[in-house]
């Protein structure tokens, strides 16, 4: 067997063995003559105590007993082996010079009583004074040395690998010190908002682990008054935190005021959104404007009327936004007042070089925000770039190699001039094959300078901002505008969808649809009952707002949410091209929105070209990705 923590190395000799055998009888013999009153320390083999003082299963060597009073005789089984003793509890026994044993336990010292001694417990005792823990660690690394020369004795009778760990906490005291255990950092700021998201989201999937069967199916009293609400634009306060949801019938109601949405057109057996690739959507659905003209003009007409009713809402802050949605593009018309911008704003997603050539032509001015910023950046580092070469030109070079640098700039650029006028090609001559090339002509290089252009096209840098009054030319734009609708396809003829927040002239009432399900889910190595709540249909920015500020006190501040994009959408969440505008002082009081939901919309777009992907309240303190 190897040497182990715990065995003495003179384990092998078979002296010991019978040793410990002879010493066995005299502790039996001991037995007796304790009991006629003989002293106890008087021999080796005896003990002063009953015979179940006697460990019969002890791993370990045999320690001197001198000057011990009252300890019975620890012997060593020579069959035991360290798996089957390992002690539940950390202690080891140091055994000094002078013969005394101090037992230390990793919690306390303590000494035996009979009673444990009795039931087969370890029969050392403590002196008086027993060491503090890193100081009995230094008292047994003197007693090893010590036993290399005297050959004294060192027992460990716990588990090893435990033993390390307790080691090692002595031998770096900073561990266990209050300073070590603080954490190194303060607690995380606690965020009450998250940043506005301007892209329409198509589903919300809410988990929490406190119940949400109170958002199931309303009374017919709460879902009416939860409809009136949001027509009258009444909103009732909440508490901080409800201890029992089920029975707050203003919570459902204001559940039902926050799902509701306006739409035009609307048609119950198609689903008008979203319509960028649906096409599977209306395959196999009745359209007899399809085929009708004077059916498609009148839903245009219709269209129409509505279109300019949300502009002359949205001009004269009534309204805070709205979407128009058509089978190639979205777009998005805010207030002045919201993202920061202090005039009326609209976003395009995606456009085409056609798109933008044609709003060009109509005298709509407008930005390539991505675009504009990307040039921005990269012109920042050209200047820097050419402020270095040119210090570190003016360092070397003298006057004379100066100006003929200069010259040289000069005929260089009257080159690349002459490249891009379509002359440029005087290297031709110097080679004398001008006439065997055949130079492009003028629609090739017309082309050429398009390509980046054209390369944009239905990619998110090509969103297109439109601001002040050019919004207004842009309504007049898309109401004359026949690409707006598709002339094939299922789709052929079908006026975009409009969205909005609060009711317009033509629009309908709709609610989106909201699902409660508990159910199991695994949290480590235990299933947990989770509860969710299932939102779909177009989710507005001010719906999931208001969704979320119900959880909020619903849900005592702890819940989370997977948001689904409509990818076209994402990008919205830019910056318009003017100055921010931090502190707008426009009253947007009767929109229709929530205080708290105008406070958030008003803030400056801070997610770039992305959108929000997930939200959890934990504490009351939001978190969030995009």
């Amino acid at each position: 067997m190897s040497q182990q923590a715990g065995y003495s190395p003179s384990f092998k000799r078979p002296a010991e063995v019978m040793r410990m055998r002879r010493k066995r009888a005299r502790s039996h013999a001991g037995v007796c003559s304790s009991e006629s009153g003989q002293d106890s320390t008087g021999s080796p083999g005896q003990s002063g105590s009953s015979p179940a003082r006697v460990r019969p299963f002890s791993p370990g060597p045999l320690f001197n007993t001198q000057n011990r009073s009252g300890g019975g005789i620890k012997r060593r089984n020579p069959f035991a082996n360290i798996e089957n003793t390992h002690s539940p509890r950390k202690k080891f026994v140091i055994h000094n010079d002078d013969g005394n044993a101090a037992a230390t336990d990793s919690s306390r010292v303590k000494r035996p009583t009979e009673e444990e001694d009795e039931a087969g417990m370890s029969a050392q005792t403590d002196r008086q004074g027993a060491l503090s823990f890193s100081a009995s660690l230094t008292e047994a690394e003197r007693q090893e040395h010590r036993d290399v020369s005297s050959k004294k004795c060192l027992t460990v009778s716990e588990d090893d690998s435990l033993f390390e760990e307790e080691e090692e906490d002595v031998k770096n005291p900073l561990l266990k010190s209050p300073q070590a255990i603080a954490p190194a950092s303060t607690a995380p700021p606690v965020c009450r908002e998250y940043p506005a998201d301007w892209s329409l989201k198509t589903r919300l999937l809410f988990t929490s682990p406190l119940s949400l069967s109170w958002a199931e199916q309303p009374k017919a009293q709460e879902e009416a008054l939860g409809l009136s609400q949001h027509c009258r634009a009444q909103f009732s306060a909440l508490p901080h935190s409800l201890q029992d949801p089920r029975s707050c019938p203003e919570l459902r109601s204001a559940l039902q005021q926050s799902l509701v949405y306006w739409q035009h057109p609307s048609l119950p057996w198609l689903p008008l959104f979203p319509r960028i690739n649906a096409e599977r959507s209306f395959t196999g659905k009745s359209t007899p404007w399809a085929q009708d003209p004077w059916l498609q003009q009148s839903l245009m007409s219709e269209w129409s009327v509505s279109l300019s009713s949300l502009y002359s809402l949205l001009k004269s802050r009534l309204c805070p936004y709205f979407y128009l949605c058509s089978c190639q593009f979205t777009v998005l018309f805010r207030a002045a007042g919201l993202a920061g911008s202090s005039t009326i704003t609209a976003l395009i997603s995606p456009t085409t070089r056609g798109l933008r050539e044609a709003m060009k032509a109509e005298g709509i001015e407008f930005s390539l925000p991505l675009v504009d910023e990307e040039k921005k950046n990269k012109d920042q580092q050209t200047v820097q770039q050419e402020e270095e070469e040119q210090d570190h030109e003016e360092g070397e070079e003298d006057c004379s190699e100066l100006n003929q640098g200069v010259h040289c700039e000069a005929a260089e650029e009257e080159e690349e001039d002459d490249d891009d006028g379509g002359g440029g090609f005087s290297w031709l001559k110097e080679m004398g094959v001008q006439d065997k090339i055949k130079k492009p002509d003028s629609i090739t290089i017309q082309l050429r300078k398009e390509g980046q252009a054209v390369a944009l096209d239905h990619k998110p840098e090509s969103v297109v901002c439109v601001e002040g009054s050019h919004t207004f030319t842009l309504i007049n734009f898309l109401i004359n505008c026949k690409s707006l609708v598709a002339a094939a396809g299922s789709q052929a003829g079908l006026p975009p969808t409009l969205l909005a927040p609060i009711a317009f002239r033509g629009a309908t009432m709709h609610t989106l649809k909201a699902r409660s399900v508990t159910v199991k889910s695994q949290v480590g190595s235990v299933y947990q009952n989770i509860s969710s709540l299932e939102v779909t249909g177009p989710i507005l920015p001010s719906s999931l707002h208001a969704i979320t500020a119900l959880l909020r006190p619903s849900q005592r501040g702890n819940f989370s949410a997977a948001l689904y994009t409509h990818t076209p959408t994402a990008v919205m969440n830019i910056c318009p091209a003017q100055p921010q505008c931090t502190t707008c002082s426009v009253d947007l009081s009767g929109c229709g929105l929530r205080p708290a939901s105008i406070q958030q919309l008003q803030q400056p777009c801070s997610l770039g070209k992305s959108a929000l992907t997930h939200i959890s309240m934990k504490d009351y303190s939001y978190t969030w990705k995009n």
